[in-house]
């Protein structure tokens, strides 16, 4: 598609044709199986100052934490027990440095087949192959933006230029390589949309995580939500999967803390892969990206049969297995819209 179809379906009045010709494509490669991922946060510490997150480093008044290296050892082998993937997250908290993550790597792949992500922020070269060689399979970094005006803007003392030479380092490295985009940032509109998925295509990640911008009370883009931001961020999914019928798109959390049945919706847009957390609880209350997170203190592996019973109603059930990403050669970007 090109850049003024893009636009035009992100602005068209009825989104039922995308978003049931994103649901089809999605069930041509990936079935109707759902990969299920489980989240580990590391560290709610930040050394950057991002204007849209709640863990940006000039925010006060909030209690940070780090896990141990036991209470994240033992949380990890748990979400092994629960997940094809692992996925350990945090703020860019360099007290996070390549000892101990590397430590963590190996508890991932003394736990069992999961695959392993790594979502720790911008980092050295040397520290990403220790990892890449300690097992880590996937790296998320996220875009956030295409538009290099309102990347610096977001992210003070960044460029957008940097970013993207990160993602292609990683991808040297051999990771398989997620990035994604926020919906709904203050001054961004359809055009801004489209670049984004544009520049998602050149990229043609693993996995593209595409979530809707909440903002926290505590940031300065507070009160700033925008109009239309369910609609947008599941038009934006449904794109996404056109665009680049292989990877994987999960239906994010933040589309679970924007409305109830968010997650399902997301699923019947295009998505393939729930995001399950299962960071101790008084650290999970803690780690405060954006509002209204959920806040499940069952283990993931009691969780499971909830999940695959919920569902089956959907007609769709819990992957096995890593979850790994189809092969390029196989699968390339589609290059049409919906029929």
């Amino acid at each position: 598609m090109q850049r003024r179809e893009l636009i035009d379906w992100l602005i068209c009045p009825d989104p039922g044709p995308l978003l049931a010709a994103a649901d089809r494509r999605r069930r041509e490669l990936h079935g109707d199986a759902v990969e299920l991922r489980a989240i580990v946060e590391l560290s709610s510490h930040c050394r950057c100052d991002c204007l849209y997150c709640g863990l940006r480093r000039s925010r006060r008044g909030f209690r940070r934490f780090r896990l141990g290296p036991e209470q994240a050892l033992a949380t990890v082998r748990e979400a092994a027990r629960g997940a094809g993937t692992v996925v350990l997250q945090a703020g860019e908290d360099l007290r996070l440095d390549e000892a101990r993550v590397s430590a963590l790597c190996a508890g991932v792949r003394a736990a069992g087949d999961s695959a392993l992500t790594l979502s720790l922020g911008e980092r050295p070269r040397a520290s990403w192959a220790r990892w890449r060689a300690a097992g880590a399979d996937r790296y998320l970094l996220k875009l956030e933006t295409a538009s290099p005006r309102l990347y610096a803007r977001l992210r003070p003392g960044h460029a957008l230029a940097d970013r993207l030479g990160a993602l292609e380092t990683l991808r040297e490295l051999g990771y398989q390589v997620g990035t994604g985009n926020l919906v709904g940032l203050p001054g961004q509109g359809a055009e801004e949309l489209a670049d984004d998925l544009l520049l998602l295509q050149r990229l043609d990640p693993e996995m593209i995580a595409i979530g809707p911008f909440l903002p926290h009370p505590s940031t300065p883009l507070a009160g700033a939500p925008a109009p239309r931001l369910l609609d947008l961020t599941l038009r934006c999914l449904a794109l996404a999967r056109l665009l680049l019928p292989r990877a994987h798109l999960p239906a994010t959390t933040a589309l679970g803390a924007l409305l109830r049945g968010g997650r399902e919706l997301g699923l019947a847009a295009g998505a393939n892969v729930l995001m399950e957390d299962v960071t101790p609880l008084a650290f999970r209350r803690r780690y405060e990206l954006y509002p209204g997170r959920a806040l499940v203190e069952e283990p993931l592996a009691l969780r499971r049969p909830r999940l695959d019973a919920r569902l089956r109603e959907l007609g769709r059930r819990l992957a096995s297995g890593r979850g790994d990403a189809l092969p390029r050669a196989l699968h390339p970007p589609a290059s049409g819209g919906p029929a």
